[in-house]
C-alpha cells in the first residue's frame, strides 16, 4: 500500500478468482487501475506472490506449480514499493528505479504518468473484465494521439485523434497533469498541447484517464470525501457509436436515448444469442444463389454505413438499379447506395453504425421465404430465366394439345363429309338395292296401290 494509503498492490477480486494489480483504495469504490498478465486467467485464492531481490523478479505462483511472471528484469534490486502516484516499482539500492507499473499501462493513465511514443493504452473487455479489449489509444511517431479498433491501427481505421492536420514533431508523449488536464509535451517537457482545454483541478480531488471497454476516452475525477463517485469530465467524443468495432460484424450501432446498441442486418443472427457484440451470421449460405427455385429479396436500411470495402462500384445509377443489381450478382451480399453511386460488397460488413447525416442507404440481400414481401423485393435474372423458361414449356404444351384436338375433330368431320357424300353418289347412279340395304325409302301411294293389287295383297310387314 502507498504511504497515503491511497493505493495498493496486491489480489484483487475478478469473477470467481483473483488478479494482481494496482487499485484505489482511498476510497470507497475499489477501482482497479492496472493489471499484470491481463489476459492471464484468475486464481483461486490461495496463490502466492514470490519477490527474488537477487534475481530481480517478481513472480506469482500457484498450488499447480504454475508460475507467471509479473516482473523479470535478470538485475539486482533491492525493494519493491507502491508509491503515491499510483506507480509499483522495483528500485535497487540506490533508489533508482529498474521496473515500474507506469511503464507497461493497461486502460489507465494516472497523474504524472506517460504514454510515450509508440506506447498505447488498450480497453478492458468489460465494466468488470479487465482482459484485453477491442479499443486502442495510440502516441503516434508523428505526435498524434489517435483512437482506433487495437487490430487496425492505420490512420483510415481512425475514429478520434488530437489533431487531423498539424504535425507536432517526434518524441511527443501524453502526460495528464497533476491540474487534471491531458497534455501533449515534447522531449523538453514542454506542453504543446492541451487536448482537454481547461479544466480546473480541485483541491482533495483524483484524476485518471482510461479508454472504457466502449471506446471512449475519459477523464474522471473523483473527490475524497466518502459520498464522493467518478465525475467524468471530458471525453473525446459525445457519439457513442462512433467507435469502430462497438458491435460486432455484420451488425451496426444503433443510438437509443443516446444509449449504444447493437442490430443484426437483416437476414442476419447473433452468432452468440445475446451478446451482438460477438456479431452476427446469415441464416442462409451464398452458395445456394444459383439454385433453382431460390428466390431472395432486398431489405433496405436508410442511413446506414459500414466499411467500405467495394468489389465493384456502378456509377450515376438510382436506388432501384442499385438494389437489382445486386439481386442479380451473386457475389453481392449488400450494396451502398449514395449520390447515384452503388458499391457492391461481399461478406463480412464491419464498423456499421446508423448515422443521420450520411444519406445512404444500404441494401441487404436476404433469402426471401414468404409468397410476398412488402420489401424492395424482385426476383433474380436467373430466378426470372427459370419462371419464362417454365412457362414457355407449358404454353408448348398447352399448344401441342389444342393443335391435336384440332386436328382429330378435323378428321372426323372430313371422314363424316367423306361417307354421306358416297352415300349420295351411290343412291344417285341408281344403285336402289344398295341404297334399299342401307336406308329406308318412301313411296308414293299409286305406287303402293300398285304394288299390293289394289290394297289385296300383304306385301311384308314393318
Amino acid at each position: 500500500m502507498s504511504k497515503s494509503g491511497l493505493y495498493a498492490f496486491g489480489f484483487y477480486q475478478r469473477g470467481n478468482g483473483y488478479s494482481v494489480g494496482v487499485f484505489l483504495t482511498g476510497i470507497p469504490e475499489k477501482t482497479v487501475v492496472w493489471t499484470a498478465n491481463r489476459d492471464r486467467p484468475p486464481v483461486s485464492g490461495n496463490a502466492t506472490l514470490l519477490f527474488t531481490p537477487a534475481e530481480g523478479r517478481l513472480v506469482l505462483q500457484t498450488p499447480q506449480g504454475q508460475d507467471t511472471y509479473i516482473a523479470d528484469i535478470s538485475q539486482t534490486v533491492s525493494y519493491a514499493s507502491m508509491l503515491d502516484t499510483g506507480n509499483f516499482v522495483l528500485c535497487n539500492s540506490d533508489g533508482d528505479i529498474m521496473w515500474q507499473s507506469f511503464a507497461h499501462p493497461t486502460d489507465t493513465l494516472l497523474p504524472t504518468q506517460r504514454l510515450a511514443e509508440g506506447m498505447q493504452l488498450i480497453s478492458s473487455a468489460s465494466k468488470t473484465d479487465q482482459s484485453t479489449g477491442t479499443f486502442g489509444l495510440c502516441m503516434k511517431p508523428d505526435g498524434n494521439l489517435v483512437q482506433y479498433p487495437k487490430d487496425a491501427t492505420t490512420i483510415e481505421y481512425a475514429y478520434w485523434a488530437s489533431y487531423w492536420t498539424t504535425e507536432l514533431g517526434d518524441k511527443v508523449s501524453l502526460i495528464l497533469g497533476e491540474d487534471g488536464n491531458l497534455y501533449l509535451v515534447n522531449a523538453t517537457g514542454l506542453n504543446v498541447r492541451n487536448i482537454t482545454g481547461q479544466v480546473y483541478a480541485t483541491r482533495g480531488s483524483i484524476y485518471l484517464l482510461r479508454i472504457d471497454w466502449d471506446g471512449l476516452l475519459r477523464l474522471y475525477s473523483h473527490n475524497l470525501s466518502p459520498s464522493s463517485r467518478w465525475l467524468v469530465l471530458w471525453n473525446s467524443t459525445s457519439d457513442r457509436c462512433d467507435p469502430k468495432g462497438l458491435c460486432g460484424l455484420n451488425s451496426f450501432c444503433v443510438l437509443n436515448d443516446l444509449e449504444p446498441g447493437c442490430n443484426c442486418l437483416p437476414g442476419f443472427a447473433p452468432v452468440i444469442q445475446g451478446n451482438l457484440t460477438s456479431g452476427c451470421e446469415r441464416d442462409f449460405t451464398s452458395e445456394s444463389c444459383k439454385k433453382k427455385g431460390k428466390k431472395y429479396s432486398i431489405r433496405a436500411e436508410v442511413n446506414t454505413i459500414w466499411e467500405e470495402d467495394s468489389y465493384s462500384v456502378l456509377s450515376q445509377t438510382s436506388k432501384e438499379d442499385c438494389s437489382q443489381a445486386c439481386l442479380d450478382d451473386c457475389n453481392c451480399e449488400a450494396a451502398l447506395y449514395k449520390d447515384g453511386n452503388c458499391k457492391k460488397q461481399r461478406l463480412p460488413l464491419r464498423y456499421g453504425r446508423r448515422s443521420t447525416q450520411s444519406g445512404s442507404v444500404a441494401f441487404i440481400k436476404v433469402e426471401d421465404t414468404s409468397e410476398s414481401s412488402t420489401d424492395m423485393c424482385f426476383h433474380t435474372r436467373e430466378g426470372k430465366k427459370e419462371i419464362m423458361k417454365d412457362i414457355i414449356i407449358i404454353i408448348i404444351i398447352s399448344c401441342l394439345f389444342v393443335s391435336s384436338l384440332v386436328i382429330v375433330v378435323i378428321l372426323v368431320v372430313v371422314n363424316h363429309r367423306y361417307r354421306v357424300s358416297s352415300y349420295r353418289r351411290t343412291c344417285h347412279n341408281g344403285d336402289i338395292e344398295f341404297c334399299e340395304d342401307i336406308a329406308p325409302r318412301s313411296y308414293s301411294y299409286a305406287e303402293l296401290e300398285r304394288m299390293t293389287d289394289g290394297f289385296k295383297e300383304e306385301i311384308g310387314r314393318g
